[in-house]
């Protein structure tokens, strides 16, 4: 595979797409002094992913409200006029979580398959899943803004139950893995109270229970913005994994 890659790479510089620096390796393994080639990818090659956490046209008035509202508190002013963190976070969404970690190290096989995130796979705007979620540290919660597009109809003119409980998890396993570190789900209760409508904006909204050992229990309510109707009620139970687990199967 090393050797593959580097006659890309020759090929790139060959075509003048690719530049080169050198410089001294001083590290074990290697002879201090060493000259090494660093070859540099154009930025093109990279192009920056689509943060689906942002506002986009197809977003209601509804749900464009609601993320002003948390968005607002990302940031505060102090009383001498200066800017800093507020009590909650947006936390950015791509459709494949491994690629643009921050600082993360992926497989070349997931790389160069077509996997995509279930809730971001759709490219038509507002057609499915539309969500952000916001995360505050000190209180333990996590928030999302849900606005479900008319492609996860189940009964007439409602959306679908399996499409509401791929949000719970969503929701309460991203919270689960900011308190615990990585997760997998081991079990979701869950009680449908009142359908959602299609097009409409919900609020869910995640807790912290309690931590036993491996186990996060979290709880999770569905509601109208503005807390009035109450369409789902839920308690998942999380189990903390190691990198072995996961990539082991």
């Amino acid at each position: 595979m090393a050797r593959s890659v580097g006659r890309i790479c020759k090929g790139f510089q060959r075509l003048g797409l690719l530049s080169k620096q050198t410089q001294l390796v001083p590290f074990t393994r290697v002879p201090v002094g060493t000259a090494r080639t660093i070859v540099t990818l154009p930025s093109f090659l990279f192009p920056q992913p689509r943060d689906f956490s942002l506002p986009n046209p197809s977003w209601g008035s509804e749900m464009t409200r609601m993320y002003e509202h948390y968005e607002s508190q990302c940031e505060v002013e102090t009383e001498g006029g200066q800017k800093q963190k507020g009590p909650w976070r947006r936390l950015p969404s791509y459709n494949r979580l491994l690629k643009y970690a921050t600082g993360g190290v992926y497989l070349s096989k997931m790389i160069q398959s077509e996997a995509r995130l279930f809730t971001r796979n759709i490219r038509n705007p507002g057609a499915a899943f539309e969500y952000v979620l916001f995360i505050n540290k000190e209180e333990q919660k996590c928030v999302c803004i849900l606005q479900a597009g008319h492609l996860l109809e189940g009964p007439p003119g409602h959306v679908h139950g399996g499409a509401i409980a791929t949000m719970i998890d969503t929701v309460t396993g991203t919270h689960a893995t900011f308190l615990s570190g990585p997760v997998m789900t081991a079990n979701l209760n869950i009680n449908y109270r009142r359908p959602i409508p299609l097009g409409g904006t919900v609020l869910l909204e995640s807790s912290l229970e309690k931590k036993e050992g491996r186990k996060t229990f979290i709880t999770c309510r569905v509601t109208s913005t503005d807390g009035s109707k109450l369409h789902t009620e839920t308690s998942a139970l999380f189990l903390s994994i190691t990198a072995s687990h996961l990539l082991g199967g």
